[in-house]
């Protein structure tokens, strides 16, 4: 199931503007040139932000999302209509041959059952075109990234227009690792409303990430840094062989 801040309404409205910098997906787009990749499949694609790029470029795309408010959103935006959106999770990735499967931001993270994870890397690959790659992302647990996950240092009052302003922040709730839960909380100015969106990530290791891609027939090409968070994250490039 989608966390609340991408299959609530109301939240999924908000999500582009409450996080507006996306320069972390120039790496990915850099990565799709230098690929040659001209159909992609876009594993967690939320509100569209990144198929839409991509799309702008003249690729094809397919967006994958579980949470329908996210994909409602996506759907809306202009020129939606050249991304084919899907509503469903790994069960439901279409027996395409992509020359390019990604998972960027927090997605690969957010899979947090060891079975769900190693049932979606199978399904990747079963999308890929033989040659094809994956791209995906997530946070080095060495760099405890959640104990910045304060109110402290995450408040903040947007100005939304149509909606009003919106006070929102973050606050951890606990470290079981390789598990991490925190909370985001919500308040509309214009009617009092206040929401929150409990979620979950797996910090998983570097060597897990290598091992897993392994074991499903991925051969891992290179794992990178994060240009938008270096020393942070690894970026790991696999391909089908």
């Amino acid at each position: 199931m989608a966390d609340e801040c991408f299959g609530h309404p109301r939240l999924a409205a908000i999500h582009d503007p409450l996080d507006p910098d996306r320069s972390d997906l120039d790496a990915y787009l850099l990565m799709t040139e230098e690929l040659g990749a001209r159909r992609v499949l876009d594993i967690g694609c939320g509100t569209g932000v990144f198929a839409l790029l991509l799309a702008d470029r003249g690729i094809e795309v397919t967006g994958i999302d579980p949470a329908q408010a996210s994909i409602d959103v996506a759907r809306a935006k202009p020129s939606s209509e050249r991304v084919r959106w899907i509503c469903g999770d790994a069960a439901d990735l279409p027996p395409l041959r992509f020359d390019l499967a990604t998972m960027t931001a927090n997605v690969a993270q957010a899979i947090t059952d060891p079975q769900t994870w190693q049932y979606t890397l199978r399904r990747a690959l079963e999308a890929l075109r033989p040659g094809g790659h994956l791209i995906l992302e997530t946070r080095d647990p060495a760099r405890r990234a959640w104990e910045e996950w304060t109110r402290e240092l995450s408040y903040r009052v947007t100005e939304i227009p149509g909606i009003g302003s919106v006070e929102s922040w973050v606050q951890l709730i606990g470290v079981s690792r390789p598990l991490v839960t925190f909370r985001w909380t919500y308040v509309f100015a214009a009617d009092g409303q206040v929401l929150t969106s409990d979620s979950t990530l797996r910090f998983r290791e570097r060597e897990e990430v290598e091992r897993d891609l392994v074991a499903h027939g991925y051969v891992v090409e290179d794992v990178r840094d994060a240009p938008d968070r270096p020393g942070r994250e690894f970026v790991f490039l696999a391909r089908r062989p």
